[in-house]
């Protein structure tokens, strides 16, 4: 009788081990985090000026020549903002 307890015990630890992200987030969800107009503005920024580095390093040493009419059109929407 003891040795099954123990085997139980056993089966549940390891049913417990690998379902343990499932049951954190079912017990423990992670709250949703509050951002500001700045957190916002920041990131936004932080988009445009990836997309700017793309398109500039697209150009390579040919110029405005290495880009699509469509992605001129951006890259000098964005460099307005």
């Amino acid at each position: 009788m003891v040795e099954y307890v123990i085997l139980a015990l056993i089966v549940i630890g390891i049913l417990f081990f690998f379902n343990k992200e499932k049951l954190k987030q079912k017990f423990f969800p992670e709250k949703e985090k509050n951002y500001t107009i700045d957190d916002k503005f920041n990131s936004d920024k932080r988009e445009r000026e990836k997309e700017i580095d793309r398109l500039l390093g697209k150009m390579g040493k040919n110029g405005l020549g290495d880009l699509s009419p469509k992605e001129r059109k951006r890259l000098d929407e964005l460099s307005r903002k």
